[in-house]
């Protein structure tokens, strides 16, 4: 049976060393509870727009949500799938009265010993690597020319315009949020759910703002993060004092997004699932 090692979140920020990117704020916000219920564990990444109102209000609720919709039995796809809607569509209504204006994308990992869930709502993304670099993605980005993204916008009474890129509306490049209640109902908050059964094979998982994905190929991130868990890459630093090894690939791969032109706030979630240097997990 499989557990989780190492965990580390890395929101990047101008401050400690931190990264925002090409943006004048940080509107990003990221969540790990651990045990947050039962046998599970929560990440989440979340990308405000607009403020950061809305991200930080996931950051701080959406986990709490998750875990009252969780029911003793759930166990199957279909079951998760319905639990994260509901989780998804409450966060949605508490933050709709606070300001129309202001959304977030969703990219939420749940964790247990049998399987990973993963619930997007947006265009944040996990991916897992599993078997000596096999990649393997966990969700498929809302982007508003995405094919049935496209006719669903359209069925609703809406538009897609191209305005430096894709928008609903030419406003928003997402197609799916949390809270934007001025772009409804072109804009939803239903999450599109997969659930899979963890492998003795499984490495790590990444969960990551698009800051990350705009500039850095799945495949990358991957072999990235492989190289840092294994000790063949890390940063430069003033420090002799080794931080854990999910950590280093984090605070890499958003200097490297740092590095390749990014032009947005950063975050990154690395968890290690499994000891791929041969070790015990714990």
């Amino acid at each position: 049976m499989t557990a989780t090692r190492i965990r580390e979140t890395t929101p990047f920020r101008a401050d400690r060393r931190r990264r925002i990117g090409g943006r004048k704020e940080m509107e990003d916000a990221v969540a790990v509870e651990l045990g947050f219920k039962g046998g599970y564990d929560f990440f989440g990444v979340y990308d405000g727009h607009g403020g950061a109102g809305v991200a930080e209000a996931c950051r701080e609720r959406l986990h709490e949500l998750l875990a009252e919709e969780i029911g003793a039995g759930v166990a199957a796809g279909a079951e998760w799938g319905g639990v994260m809607e509901r989780c998804f569509g409450r966060m949605d209504g508490m933050v709709e009265e606070k300001d129309r204006m202001v959304g977030s994308t969703a990219v939420v990992a749940v964790v247990g010993r049998e399987e990973v869930v993963v619930a997007n709502c947006g265009d944040s993304r996990a991916v897992l690597c599993r078997g000596g670099g096999v990649v393997v993605p966990l969700s498929s980005d809302h982007k508003p020319d995405r094919p049935d993204e496209l006719e669903r916008v359209e069925a609703a009474g809406g538009r897609v315009i191209n305005w430096n890129g894709y928008r609903v509306l030419g406003v928003l490049s997402t197609s799916r949020s949390i809270g934007d209640e001025y772009l409804k109902p072109f804009i939803i908050s239903t999450p599109e759910v997969v659930v899979t059964k963890r492998s003795p094979e499984d490495e790590f998982l990444i969960l990551g703002s698009d800051g990350l994905w705009d500039v850095i190929s799945n495949e990358d991130a991957c072999q990235v993060v492989r190289r840092c868990l294994k000790g063949r890459m890390r940063r430069r630093r003033g420090s002799s004092q080794e931080p854990p090894a999910a950590a280093e690939a984090a605070a890499v791969l958003a200097e490297l997004a740092m590095a390749q032109g990014s032009k947005d706030n950063i975050s990154v979630i690395v968890v290690e699932l499994n000891n791929i240097n041969g070790g015990n997990s714990s």
